[in-house]
This record gives C-alpha cells, structure tokens and sequence, in this order.
C-alpha cells in the first residue's frame, strides 16, 4: 500500500525524523493560508500524488507546469495550486495516463546545502533490508544505477538490532559528509531505518534528501510503501488508505477476496495459483499475446468470486479474449465449471473464451462445460490453450 508525502512526514516526524514544517490543502484558499501561516519567505507547493518524479513532471492541461514549484508570495502559491488542482499529472512513473492531483502540501522552504538520495528497500539475496545512498539526489534513482551505478553505496542491516554507527560513518565517508552533518546523519539514517522495521515497510525512499547550510540533514521528500500482509498490525496506516490513487478494478478485486493486478495487453486471465497465473503469462507472451491482468482466484473460490473475476476482467476495454487455467489440487474442476457456467449466465461473454481445465475431477468438469450453452473453446495443456487464445484475435 502506498501513501500521499505529506502522511509519510507525519510518520518520519512522529517518529524523530528530521522533516520541515508543511500544511496539506486542497482549494487554492486553503494553499493561500498555508502559505502565511507557515511565515516563511519560501514556500514549495508540492503536488500529491501516488508517484515519483512530480519535480519533473509536467500536466496535460499546461505542460510548461511542474508537479513541484518554489513559491515566494502567497499569490504565487495560489497561481501554482490552481494550476494543479484537478488537473493530470504525468510523471515517469505514472505513465501516459497521468494522475489527477486532488490535494497539494505546502511545505516550508529551507537553505539547501546538498542534495542526496536514499533508499530502504528489502535485499531478498541476502534476505535483509539495504539502506542505499547516493550523492546524485534529485535524479531519478533509475538513472542512477543505469549510468553510474559507482555513485550509490549500500549498508545492510539486521531489522532487530537496527543500522550501527560504524555503518553510518562509513556511508558518510563515502559520500563527502563530515563534521557535525555526521552526527545528524547518524541520527537521521538510524531512526529512517527504524521506521522501515516498525511499519512492516515495503520500502521508503527520499529524494532529495538534502543537507542544510546548518548542516542538519532533512528528509524534503517520503515516499513510502507498505507490505500489505503485515496491515493487520496497523491499523492507523490503513487510515492513510486513498482508494481514489488506486485502480479501480484491483479495489473491486481485493474486495472480493481475488489477487488482480492490471496489466497492458488484450487477453485476460483468471487462473487459480500465483506461480501458475505468472506462468500462463509469460507463455501467453511466448505465442505473440500480450497478458491483459494477473488474476489469481486462489485455491478456494465460489461462483460468486469467479463472477466478480469474470466482471473485473471484461470491463477492461482491452480485453479481446479470456484464458482460463485452472489446475484442480484444492479445488475442484467441477466447482469452476458450474462457477463459469453461472458467470456467462450473469453477466454474458462478449470476447472468446478458453478454458484449460487439469487436476481434481477434470473429467467431471469437462462434461458439465461440454453439455452446457456456454460458448467456450476448451485446450488440452497450456500449450494448446495459449495458443487457442492468441490464435482468437488474430
């Protein structure tokens, strides 16, 4: 789960990470007072938006406006939040479909004396979390590794004893920072890394992390994203949640208990098993289709589930064909053939459908879908049913 910058500076002052002071609005009013009630000559009014690179991002309505703008009155800040309230925002990292910015923070500004990066994300090789560094902050991390991948500096650490001093002193070397910037830097990285452990963290990056003339280091950004199956533990981050950053269909999905994500291409899938949902994709792609979803049923679906799958998959405009693969271990082939039978009642299908059905009373399964009205091109293996549905709308 991912959350808005101005929920991640709640969590990093909450917690001792040094952040500036910023007010979230969400009409150029609002943005107006923010501005004097922050009191300072500068202010920066930042769009917030589920994604990086908003600095450099510019709106389909005005490209020559950014997603971030350093503001020195309040009737410029009131000019930059009209420009980007309720207007797309298309950045890297959202694509060309952009974001709709719906609330803006507006943040203190500060004397900048260096900028830098860093990253915390889990390193599953070594099965620890990483702490990256680099001296190229604000540039994107991607471009970084890409072309001079020497600038960026890694640390390891164990979640339960936390990053160490001598870790922290050795990326200080590396990156240049000496004097007391090494005594911020140790209480910044150490408390950053604390965050990460505590929040069940996916992963939680700041670009720019800067040095101020004080040499105090400050986290100007909070990008931070949460693993999903430790949410239970916190409940008060799932207040954070905003559906309205989410895609709809994989909203819908969750709700109906299904792993969906949305994908690019025009064949739809729903199958039962992650490892087999990656696999029937990645044969999809071997045959010239292009995988529209990951959906995956899971082990225990009911006809209301698979209904729901079937919805989700079709209101896709993409979607020119749907794959089913199914491998009855825990479930049975009959409990999806009477599921696909009850589907096509419900809601109709209007691209080709191909069932490939293997495992627990295939057999049983086959015959119900073959006695029953249901237009369906049936598949012996994977191979086959891949090559059925590319086939299909050719």
């Amino acid at each position: 789960m991912k959350i808005h910058e101005f929920q991640g500076k709640e969590i990093f002052r909450k917690e001792g990470v040094a952040v500036l002071d910023g007010i979230v609005a969400k009409t150029p009013e609002q943005v107006a007072e923010a501005f004097e009630k922050l009191g300072t000559p500068v202010c920066v009014v930042k769009s917030q938006i589920h994604a990086g690179g908003r600095g450099k991002g510019t709106f389909k309505e005005d490209p020559n406006q950014r997603g971030v703008q350093v503001c020195k009155s309040s009737d410029e800040a009131v000019a930059a939040a009209k420009a980007m309230l309720g207007n797309t925002l298309v950045t890297l990292q959202t694509g060309e479909e952009g974001k709709t910015v719906n609330q803006i923070y507006v943040e203190a500004g500060c004397n900048i004396e260096r900028e830098l990066y860093l990253g915390i994300v889990l390193d599953r090789e070594s099965k620890k979390p990483v702490l990256m560094v680099s001296s190229e902050g604000g540039v994107e991390i991607e471009e970084v590794a890409a072309e001079t991948p020497e600038k960026i500096f890694k640390e390891h650490f164990d979640p339960a004893e936390g990053l160490q001093s001598f870790q922290v002193r050795k990326l200080c070397k590396l990156l240049g920072i000496e004097g007391k910037t090494v005594r911020s830097a140790d209480k910044f990285m150490k408390k950053l890394c604390d965050v990460y452990t505590k929040y069940d963290c996916s992963m939680a990056e700041i670009n720019p992390l800067v040095i101020s003339s004080e040499g105090e280091m400050i986290a100007l950004d909070a990008k931070i994203s949460f693993d999903e199956n430790a949410l239970f533990r916190h409940k008060d981050i799932l207040e954070y949640r905003d559906l309205s950053e989410e895609e709809e269909s994989e909203v819908k999905a969750a709700e109906a208990g299904l792993s969906y994500v949305k994908l690019d291409g025009e064949i739809g899938c729903l199958v039962n098993g992650a490892g087999l949902a990656m696999s029937t994709m990645d044969i999809i792609k071997l045959h010239g289709g292009e995988p529209a979803n990951f959906l995956d049923v899971g082990g225990g679906a009911n006809a209301d589930q698979v209904t729901e799958a079937f919805r989700i998959i079709l209101a896709d405009p993409n979607v020119k064909a749907v794959l089913v693969n199914i491998f009855g271990g825990i479930m049975r082939c009959t409990t999806i053939a009477d599921a696909l039978i009850t589907a096509y009642k419900n809601i109709g299908f209007n691209v080709p459908l191909v069932v490939r059905l293997e495992g627990t009373e295939v057999e049983e399964g086959k015959k119900i879908l073959a006695e029953s009205d249901v237009d369906i091109v049936t598949a012996d293996g994977l191979t086959d049913a891949a090559k059925k549905v590319v086939a299909s709308i050719a």
